[in-house]
């Protein structure tokens, strides 16, 4: 049974004479607890349509439901992890996560709110850096920082917006692995966004193609017939692996060689500009008498 549901919606931007479409007929279906990864080209619409989801964005047409109630504005029932770090830089790692808890959970007493905090913290290895502020960490502790505080909201939809991307190969590969350990063990229904195919088979359950823009919309998924934990130093040797990465990479490479091929027929033409002639000066002005008297070595000053 569908736990968050995406129907007929439609998104696009500017005046009626000149829309440009960004998403269209998206429809999107995830069971509760299921991990879902969109993958998709840099401007195809993906961090719109996760807009959508978080409730940051309002469709033209259609609905956003979560157990069958529609969505129409931000609420801590999904919680996000966007590109960037989010973090206020004058605040603690601690009292970044705090006020975020504070904000949704109020009536919690001052011991339930530090155990609380703690336990976030301590979830993803943080807990000797409580007291630092966020340019004493690095760029994968930061991104740490975003998703203790962000699972520590307890949403029921977990939102990750290429939450990784900005890291290099290591940690992003460690925190992979932390997020998948952390789904184990406390699972929630999880939507991602990313343009990695390795991580989408390694970290997902379904892998659903976002097509090119304009009107981009979801295609046919992939589901991922791979038992867990999933193992990254074996995967190389999955034969199950090597066939998604396979198949989900040749549909990629032919729906951009489409939207390359449509695009064609749209070029327009740039008009020949010539510059126009430009002259310099033949030699630097010179010096008003005042100026030469004022800068001489026997000038008074």
């Amino acid at each position: 049974m569908s736990f968050l549901e995406i129907d007929n919606v439609n998104v696009g931007f500017g005046p009626v004479g000149s829309r440009t479409e960004v998403l269209e007929n998206i429809n999107l279906s995830v069971k509760e607890k299921e991990f879902v990864a969109v993958i998709g080209f840099s401007g195809s619409g993906k961090s719109t349509l996760m807009n959508l989801l978080a409730g940051l964005q309002l469709p033209d047409q259609g609905e956003v439901r979560i157990n069958g109630e529609v969505k129409s504005k931000p609420g801590p029932d999904r919680g996000i992890m966007f590109q960037n770090y989010s973090l206020l830089p004058w605040l603690s790692v601690f009292e970044n996560i705090e006020l975020a808890v504070k904000a949704v959970f109020p009536k919690m007493s001052k011991s339930e709110l530090e155990e609380h905090i703690m336990r976030y913290i301590g979830m993803v290895k943080l807990t000797p850096a409580r007291d630092k502020k966020p340019h004493e960490l690095s760029g994968g502790m930061r991104q740490r920082v975003s998703l203790a505080r962000t699972l520590s909201l307890k949403p029921e939809v977990l939102l990750l917006d290429e939450p990784l991307s900005a890291l290099d190969a290591l940690t992003r590969s460690e925190l992979q692995d932390e997020i998948l350990k952390i789904w184990d063990e406390d699972k929630r229904t999880v939507v991602m966004i990313t343009n990695d195919v390795d991580e989408a088979v390694l970290m997902a359950d379904r892998i659903i193609p976002l097509t090119m823009s304009p009107a981009a919309t979801l295609s046919d998924d992939f589901v991922v017939n791979m038992p867990r934990p999933r193992d990254r130093h074996t995967l190389n040797d999955h034969p199950e692996f090597m066939r998604l990465k396979s198949e989900i990479t040749s549909y990629m490479m032919g729906i951009n060689q489409e939207s390359k091929e449509g695009t064609k027929d749209k070029l327009v033409p740039m008009p020949k500009v010539t510059p126009k002639d430009f002259d310099p000066p033949s030699a630097a002005p010179k010096f008003s008498h005042l100026q030469e008297k004022s800068m001489s070595p026997t000038s008074g000053s």
